[in-house]
């Protein structure tokens, strides 16, 4: 490993740039973080198998870049690039995920994190020493759906990540994906009832499953939402 270059981090074991974990890197977009251009890493593994999920290559995948290449492309784009995605798959499971943001960090990039919310100890960390600037956390059904939805139990670390993005200055939106046969208007009224309840006063992103692609699991044709199939108790609500 040619560790050359790199910024010295005190307290920053430099061990994991020998490892992969990024299962692939989408190096120009201009939508994945707000009003600023960036580059988004995906990486590879999930901690949930959601029905609906676009990148089964990236969840059942194994990352395919060492984290010593990103770093050295990350080097070629500071100056033209403002910000790093976290995205995958989940990339809060990773145990190397806060040393390599903290080193991403050191490069002079803003870090966004999109998240399942299934981490909320990681997320306290990052939050707490400051190392993220905008965090997207997915809000995948109900509480009483999102077993079915995910495969998984974390409704309450959902809830949890949640509030401590609430009580952290830290801008963030949650955005829920839509599909007709695992989600219903009611549903989706009823998970912005939850988030009223819990003060949320930010835009709630609903995105409309789009049909004829790769997904976990073979589903239906989904029948979009729109603002005119339910009744809206928020002010800030876009269909995307």
């Amino acid at each position: 490993m040619n560790t050359n270059n790199v910024p010295i981090l005190e307290n920053v074991n430099l061990d994991f740039l020998n490892k992969k974990a990024i299962h692939s890197f989408t190096p120009f977009t201009l939508l994945d973080y707000p009003d600023k251009s960036a580059c988004i890493l995906w990486f590879a593994g999930c901690n949930m198998k959601c029905d609906y999920c676009y990148n089964p290559e990236i969840v059942f995948g194994k990352g395919m870049f060492y984290f010593s290449e990103i770093i050295s492309f990350l080097k070629s784009r500071r100056n033209l690039l403002d910000a790093v995605v976290f995205s995958g798959g989940e990339c809060l499971i990773h145990k190397d995920i806060i040393p390599f943001i903290k080193l991403v960090k050191s490069l002079g990039f803003l870090i966004k994190v999109d998240t399942n919310g299934s981490q909320p100890k990681v997320l306290e960390k990052l939050i707490k020493e400051q190392l993220i600037d905008y965090v997207a956390l997915d809000f995948k059904g109900t509480k009483e759906k999102f077993f079915a939805i995910t495969k998984s139990d974390f409704y309450s670390q959902f809830i949890s990540c949640f509030e401590l993005l609430q009580n952290s200055s830290i801008p963030f939106e949650i955005r829920t994906t839509y599909h007709s046969s695992l989600l219903n208007p009611d549903d989706i009224a009823s998970m912005q009832n939850v988030l009223v309840e819990l003060g949320y006063d930010k835009t709630y992103f609903i995105q409309n499953f789009r049909n004829y692609q790769n997904t976990i699991a073979p589903l239906p044709d989904s029948q979009s939402i729109s603002e005119k199939d339910i009744h809206q108790n928020m002010t800030k609500i876009i269909f995307r």
